[in-house]
């Protein structure tokens, strides 16, 4: 269907998407922490039930395979019963699952409820990034990308300082209990404010893409776990790699070839400034999540800072990220989502340089003024690239685009951390010693970081360069 393709909007955002915004985003809140927020309390975790590292490591591992595994059918299941529902009952599934792991009295019974938790985060964030680009109706999208992609950013910095604030001076047991307001206040305005959304009742579930794909994500997400702690080469990891991205290419021929409606629209990827798109957020696990692994093992590794004192040495990230995000938006809607990206880039790799030159003795004050400025970066690339991602889209491919989005950047993540991982235990090998030995390995593996970004840099040139919009998002394809 072809469309009359008009400037980019620059008027303010629309209240009710503002409205709107702030009913998701208050469930949203306790998802955005939770998927950092247990890291930091693991060995206490392991030291209060007594299990070994090998167990509890499992109260991540599985709370990330089921939130992978959810993803893929938040599309059928919005269709099928609307984002309203779908929303409810997902945060519902989250509270349920805090609770429990709140109360549980052994560690199969906390894995058991993270699983849960897992499950309503999966659903959780995919809706309401369709629910919310819908809201747009095409106008403002730089803008509303500054609110939309909030989760994405806030939760690798400010989930460690909150965990670790949480188990020093409380319990283990409240950072699944401090998601509980959050999810009460989410579901009371969610039922007042949120509207059902469009349902389609005859939509057919794609069976097979189900059992290709979901189970496909989890062994990908696995392989990559375990290759971060012992490498790629061994069996653990490569297994689950190799059984993963085998049903995910089983997947793609799938739903590529199928007469019916896939379970996820690969078709998308077609679009270059989509796949361009999905690229960078794929780069986005070495450019945010693989650093945001190394950053805190430099402060408490190297300097021997505290677990606390090492997640809030992140925070001036975050105050970067908080200072270009509204300034961000609005050029991406004036200048298009390529300029402002690649700006972003720039900025991020001037403010990652330092930590590749580190020290054991370089000045606190230097990095933290350095994690500024990467954040300012790194909040000018998510909006133009998430934006660039809905560019053009109908109203029922946006459902679609969420999940790609969704998945890309939860296999990048687990890729860049494990490739990161994998760099600086071999660095850190080869440097044996003491803390000037291990800044030099750290500094090594950060110069891997700062050569993806440099990858970035060129992926963004796919971007479009100018947002040329239609008022509105295209109606539903016929």
């Amino acid at each position: 269907m072809s469309t009359v393709q008009l400037p980019a909007s620059r008027e303010g955002l629309d209240p009710g998407f503002v409205r709107l915004s702030l009913v998701m985003l208050t469930g949203a809140l306790a998802v955005v922490f939770d998927t950092t927020i247990v890291n930091i309390a693991l060995e206490t975790l392991g030291q209060q039930l007594h299990v070994p590292v090998s167990t509890v490591q499992w109260v991540t591992t599985g709370y990330v395979l089921a939130l992978g595994m959810a993803v893929p059918t938040t599309n059928w299941l919005t269709s099928r019963f609307g984002g309203k529902k779908v929303w409810l009952f997902a945060l519902t599934l989250f509270l349920a699952g805090s609770v429990g792991a709140g109360l549980a009295a052994d560690a199969p019974s906390l894995i058991a409820f993270r699983v849960v938790q897992g499950v309503g985060g999966g659903l959780m964030l995919p809706v309401m990034q369709t629910t919310l680009v819908q809201a747009t109706n095409g106008r403002s999208l730089g803008r509303a990308m500054a609110i939309i992609g909030l989760p994405v950013v806030l939760g690798p910095v400010l989930g460690p300082v909150v965990g670790g604030l949480l188990v020093q001076h409380l319990t283990w047991r409240w950072i699944f209990w401090v998601n509980v307001p959050f999810c009460v206040a989410g579901l009371a305005m969610a039922w007042r404010f949120m509207p059902s959304g469009e349902r389609n009742h005859t939509a057919p579930l794609d069976w097979i893409g189900l059992a290709l794909v979901c189970p496909g994500i989890a062994a990908i997400v696995l392989g990559f776990s375990r290759a971060g702690a012992g490498g790629f080469g061994h069996a653990d990891a490569l297994l689950p790699l190799v059984v993963g991205v085998t049903l995910v290419a089983a997947f793609a021929v799938w739903a590529l070839t199928r007469d019916g409606e896939p379970l996820i629209d690969l078709r998308l990827l077609r679009h270059s400034s989509f796949s361009a798109a999905n690229a960078l957020l794929f780069l986005s696990g070495f450019v945010l999540y693989g650093a945001m692994l190394l950053i805190p093992l430099y402060y408490q590794q190297v300097t021997g800072r505290d677990p606390l004192t090492a997640g809030l040495l992140l925070v001036p990230q975050g105050i970067g990220l908080m200072l270009s995000r509204g300034l961000a938006g609005a050029l991406t809607d004036r200048l298009g989502a390529r300029p402002v990206a690649a700006a972003g880039l720039a900025i991020t790799l001037v403010g990652t340089l330092p930590f590749a030159w580190v020290g054991s003795d370089t000045a606190t004050w230097w990095l933290v003024a350095a994690l500024v400025v990467r954040g300012i970066g790194l909040g000018a690339v998510t909006i133009p690239v998430m934006t660039s991602a809905y560019e053009g889209l109908a109203a029922d491919q946006v459902p679609h685009a969420s999940v790609i989005t969704r998945m890309t950047q939860q296999i990048g993540g687990s890729f860049g951390t494990a490739v990161l991982a994998v760099v600086l235990d071999s660095a850190l090998a080869r440097h044996p010693g003491g803390p000037a030995e291990a800044a030099a390995a750290f500094g090594h593996t950060f110069w891997w970081s700062i050569a993806f970004t440099v990858l970035a840099l060129a992926v963004s040139a796919w971007l479009p360069s100018r947002i040329a919009r239609p008022t509105e998002l295209r109606p539903a394809s016929p």
